[in-house]
């Protein structure tokens, strides 16, 4: 055994080693605290007799052969280790060097030793910190190869407790970490028939799994485990009939959901079909694990169909009914919102009144339980029959009173679902009583530009179905003003539902005399020179509805708008074709917008939409060609057309 002399000078030279790791590192967990919290200052005066009895063991650790290094080990594990005063004295006198230190002999039994108490004592974030400092991460990682199971499970175990900041887990993955736990996952158990001498391998794939977990935070880390061929090994031991087996296997899946490569990966249905079936297991833990890998996965289509093939719907929908676990009732939640995505998933909730059930979460639930089931009515609000439902259920306050909140989350999902319910005009009567058009219309000032464009999406329907909509926009001090000032944003979304919500405003010739005089016509323009289809088709109907007023057309053809519409015409978006058609059809009433189009050699492409099926795109692209044609004929001698 290498003597312990010396050991808080090799630490303080890993730490050193340690302190010089590379920080430039990219991360995805920027939301996460990295500083090392502070740690108060023990008053000598109140230390208990277990600080004197450490005290003493730490100097026999010091001083002792291998014998006595393993007795006392053993005293140590004898003493209250989950304490914070056990812990810290363990740091404080020197002993936390020195267990580190012994990772590095060649004694079992002091190895195991040293990481038992290792395992306990880094339930303290403190030492988690202090462990990182010394260099002990790369000591733990190294026992990882040996060959006793027990110590490479014990290694495995306490890198999980350990790796809990972002810092920690880099390490683990520079020097090897990731890539050793996952072959502690190629185990070769039969689940069907457990042998015991598959209980160790077991053991240590489970540790593996856990520090797994612990390490699959942040996109580097991810694709590590991925290269390192986690994801059949992690799907094999969904297998398993072990509850404390499942949960960090789950775990590490639903962690990494969230990353493309994986979900290409996991599209198997063996993954899908283990999940589902251990939505039903006794374990809440692993229940909402299991809810949570399904909830992010089924961001995909055919994981929704796997889900439903495998009657995982009737699985998520009795999780409702757990309402004590809010975080159960979350990831239920979740998953049942983007299941509900899939129309042959809806029909299946609405057997088992999923909608009646969601409504009645509306209120005195946490946060994240509320993005989730709003999200989920927004997909169910699609459908009208369920708009009268939300109804019925007295759905609408709710939504309404949602809101004024302030995440930003909650308030995309509220606005879709307020406008989906607003296109039934029962429902939008409700919504006017509740003002909550002024509502969503305050939102456009969110700083946030998913909630901007949700709110603008929202306000269309509103718009559309209210009685007197015209007075009403009006009556909202600075509505206007801010509709062509949100004209100026960065974000295409934004701005195409900003559009969309003009075409609805601009259907009053007041409220359109307005959006006038504050400038809305040069904002339109300057966006035409966006390549974006979904933009393009809703700034060309809002520019063929704002040349309906005075002298628009003309100033639509002084800001340079014609030139780049007729260059939409080239695409293969029908959509963005018609609305284009339709635009350029009520510009070329202004003569020189024509010349403009002819220039542009656009009557060529006009004359060949004519023979379109689609009437409307039809019907605008002649209208456009009379246009260009009566003004050609009307100036026959001229060199304009020539």
């Amino acid at each position: 055994m290498e003597p312990t002399t010396g050991a808080k000078s090799k630490a303080k030279t890993a730490a050193r080693n340690t302190q010089q790791d590379n920080f430039s590192e990219s991360s995805s967990e920027s939301t996460e605290e990295e500083e090392q919290p502070e740690r108060s200052p023990q008053n000598n005066a109140d230390l208990p007799t277990e600080y004197w009895q450490i005290q003493k063991l730490v100097k026999h650790l010091e001083e002792g052969d291998q014998t006595a290094t393993v007795l006392t080990l053993c005293a140590m594990m004898g003493l209250n280790l989950m304490q914070d005063m056990c812990q810290l004295a363990i740091w404080d006198l020197g002993g936390l060097e020195i267990m580190l230190n012994l990772l590095d002999t060649n004694e079992v039994k002091c190895k195991i030793g040293s990481l038992k108490i290792l395992k306990k004592i880094s339930n303290n974030v403190h030492i988690r910190w202090a462990i990182v400092d010394f260099g002990g991460l790369q000591r733990i990682v190294k026992t990882l190869d040996s060959r006793v199971a027990d110590l490479k499970a014990l290694a495995a175990e306490t890198l999980a407790i350990v790796a809990t900041f972002r810092r920690a887990r880099r390490i683990v993955r520079q020097c090897g970490g990731i890539k050793k736990m996952v072959k502690l996952l190629d185990c070769v158990p039969t689940f069907a028939r457990p042998n015991p001498k598959h209980e160790k391998d077991l053991d240590v794939a489970r540790c593996g799994a856990l520090g797994l977990w612990s390490c699959s935070h942040g996109s580097k880390n991810k694709e590590a485990i991925r290269k390192a061929g986690a994801i059949p090994l992690l799907i094999r031991l969904l297998k398993s009939n072990e509850t404390s087996m499942l949960i960090p296997v789950v775990g590490t899946l639903q962690e990494c959901a969230l990353e493309e490569k994986y979900r290409s990966a996991v599209q198997t249905e063996a993954m899908i079909k283990d999940l589902v079936k251990n939505l039903s297991s006794d374990c809440k833990e692993l229940q909402m694990s299991c809810a949570t890998a399904i909830f992010k996965y089924a961001e995909d289509k055919h994981i929704r169909d796997l889900v439903r093939m495998y009657n995982g719907l009737p699985a998520l929908v009795s999780l409702l009914s757990i309402a004590d676990n809010k975080q159960l009732l979350a990831a239920a939640t979740g998953a049942i919102w983007k299941c509900s995505m899939c129309a042959k998933n809806m029909a299946m909730f609405q057997r088992y009144n999923t909608l009646e059930t969601l409504v009645g979460l509306l209120s005195r639930q946490p946060e994240e339980v509320l993005v989730n089931v709003v999200g989920a009515l927004g997909e169910f609000a699609e459908i009208p029959a369920n708009k009268v439902t939300i109804r019925k259920c007295s759905g609408i306050k709710p939504l309404i009173n949602l809101l004024t909140e302030t995440n930003q989350a909650l308030l995309v999902n509220v606005t879709k679902a307020v406008g989906a319910c607003a296109t039934n005009k029962d429902n939008m009567v409700i919504i006017e009583q509740l003002d909550g058009v002024r509502l969503v219309w305050s939102l456009l000032k969110n700083p946030c530009s998913h909630v901007q464009s949700s709110a603008a999406w929202a306000l269309c329907p509103c718009i559309e179905n209210a009685k007197g909509a015209e007075e009403m926009v009006r009556s909202l001090v600075g509505g206007l003003e801010l509709i062509a000032n949100l004209l100026k944003s960065k974000d295409n979304e934004v701005l195409a539902s900003i559009c969309a919500v003009i075409v609805k405003i601009a259907k009053d010739k007041t409220n359109l005399a307005i959006l006038t005089d504050w400038g809305v016509v040069p904002l339109l323009a300057s966006l035409t020179s966006t390549t974006d289809d979904r933009l393009r088709c809703y700034l060309a109907q809002a520019i063929s509805h704002c040349c309906l007023w005075g002298s628009n057309r003309t100033a639509f053809g002084v800001a340079g708008a014609v030139a780049p519409l007729v260059r939409y015409l080239k695409t293969d978006n029908n959509s963005v074709k018609q609305s284009t058609a339709m635009a350029l059809y009520q510009l070329s009433k202004e003569p020189r917008n024509c010349i403009t189009i002819h220039r542009e050699k656009g009557l060529k492409i006009l004359v060949r939409l004519m023979e379109s099926d689609d009437e409307v795109l039809h019907r605008a692209s002649a209208g456009c060609v009379r246009n260009i044609r009566l003004l050609a004929e009307a100036n026959r001698d001229s060199k304009l057309f020539k």
